[in-house]
């Protein structure tokens, strides 16, 4: 079963390269002694990491089962912990997207960040290779560090560059929920290294297919589990850190955050493949915490005057979906997820960018401030509209496959569930239709809106790429499932093995 899920590569290290060109990058922000010329080595550094992504894409067998371009090294030979990285259909598209995410970040913040640039883009980078390193580790260890390592930058890019006076609150509760989440993930995998056959401890991830442990194990292993990643997806109640720090701090962190959905990623690569017995069991805990995640984050987003809060819990929503479609373990839900967690680095990500570059002409995201913004402003207002078509799933845009695909699967599985979750998504149609037309549409009523300008050649590349890559997935989604489907018919045919 190891040679079935693992497949060596030779050449180039190009997982290794594409994690440490980013730190190298930062540091050498800090080599040039004129502050400005920071932004361009961090662009060029993020540059760089998409080309590397792209070859990575290039390279991959689709056809192929198991992990390729996999790199192994002993890291702590007396904890038989290593340092093995990998992809499979179900990693691989995050890379180049999240490379995309943190260019249109760069890019977003090119005039806006005036003082402790050099640090702010250092920041930017480090959290980059983080997050790299959260697709590609195949040790739990590892995986873990990445996981943990994001929190430094996080932290001071939000109490530092933060835009609300609460900004240092913000950073502080999410560092402090992310670290609690922190405690139930270590001893998920500690646990699953322990219960193994023989005396040596278990740490990877491909090795940890082999045994499955019994079932009252599975079921803590996969409680402790399912808790760590909650905080970061987030799930209901455990999302209260989402709506403050989009408010509090930085667009750069609202678009992050919104746009890299690590949580729902590690409850496909983890929770369920490890402990498949108890997710089976308790699918109806997940069904549960997706359809309350998406009728609470859609009434509370109806609710709100301000975009980022809107969007924050229209996030929350969103994923609830995500998590319903995957406790339906089978094609189309698991597929349906995949495609939407990449989907939110476009969508929810270039609508957040958006946002942002609205932010730094009006100082303000409250609908009493706007009104009127697309006599003014109308290349922003119609890619917003366009991004929120996608948000609400509307065919011809890569939000239609994958909202048909896991609402259909709900169907098959959960049908309550599943009605529920077409409620939500009219919901979702609802408030974003009538945000849209407040802060959009209808005569100027703030003078500052009749002094902005449209959307400058930066921004208008930025989204225009996310953009075609919205029509473009919901024209040709194949382009993404067929490479998909190999892993995801080998992770629904775990649970039924």
């Amino acid at each position: 079963m190891v040679e079935n899920l693992l497949s060596m590569s030779t050449g180039l290290p190009l997982l290794s390269l594409l994690i440490l060109i980013l730190p190298a990058g930062a540091g050498l922000i800090w080599l040039f002694p004129d502050a400005r010329m920071a932004r361009w080595v961090a662009l060029f550094t993020a540059i760089a990491g998409l080309f590397v992504s792209i070859g990575v894409v290039a390279g991959f067998d689709a056809s192929a089962s198991g992990f390729q371009f996999v790199e192994k090294r002993e890291w702590i030979p007396t904890l038989n912990i290593h340092y093995t990285l990998g992809v499979d259909g179900i990693s691989l598209f995050f890379l180049p997207l999240t490379s995309l995410l943190f260019i249109g970040v760069i890019l977003s913040s090119w005039r806006s960040i005036r003082t402790m640039a050099k640090l702010y883009f250092t920041l930017l980078l480090l959290l980059q290779s983080a997050t790299i390193g959260i697709f590609t580790a195949l040790d739990t260890i590892l995986f873990f560090l990445f996981w943990e390592l994001t929190l430094v930058p996080i932290y001071f890019l939000i109490s530092l560059y933060g835009s609300g006076p609460k900004r240092r609150y913000a950073a502080l509760k999410y560092t402090l929920l992310m670290m609690v989440g922190g405690v139930p993930l270590l001893f998920g995998f500690v646990l699953l290294a322990i219960y193994q056959p023989g005396d040596a401890l278990v740490f990877d991830y491909v090795a940890l297919h082999e045994h499955l442990h019994g079932e009252q194990t599975q079921t803590l292993i996969f409680l402790l589990l399912l808790l760590g990643f909650a905080f970061k997806t987030p799930l209901f109640p455990l999302h209260t850190w989402l709506p403050v720090v989009t408010m509090e701090g930085p667009i750069a962190i609202g678009v992050i955050m919104t746009g890299l959905k690590l949580g729902a990623y590690g409850l496909i690569r983890f929770v369920v493949p490890l402990a498949p017995s108890a997710a089976q069991e308790y699918h109806w805990l997940l069904a549960v915490l997706g359809v309350i995640a998406i009728l609470y984050g859609a009434l509370m987003a109806m609710q709100q005057s301000n975009l980022r809060r809107m969007l924050a819990f229209s996030s929350v929503s969103h994923i609830g979906l995500v998590v319903l479609a995957i406790s339906s373990f089978n094609i189309q839900g698991i597929q349906g997820a995949l495609y939407q967690i990449l989907n939110f680095t476009v969508v929810s990500g270039g609508i957040f960018l958006l946002t942002g570059f609205l932010h730094h002409r009006t100082g303000s995201t409250e609908i009493i401030s706007l009104g009127g913004v697309a006599t003014k402003m109308p290349l922003l207002a119609a890619f917003f509209f366009l991004f929120g078509l996608a948000a609400m799933g509307v065919p011809g845009t890569s939000g239609f496959p994958a909202e048909f695909l896991m609402i259909i699967s709900a169907l098959k599985t959960h049908t309550g569930a599943g009605l529920a979750a077409l409620f939500g998504v009219i919901l979702g149609a609802g408030y974003f239709l009538s945000i849209f037309r407040k802060a959009f549409l209808g005569p100027v009523t703030n003078s500052v809106i009749d002094e902005c300008v449209d959307l400058r050649w930066r921004e208008l590349l930025v989204v225009t790429v996310f953009a075609l890559l919205i029509l473009i997935g919901g024209l040709f989604p194949s382009l993404v499932m067929d490479v998909t489907e190999t892993a995801a018919t080998g992770w629904v045919s775990r649970l039924s093995g």
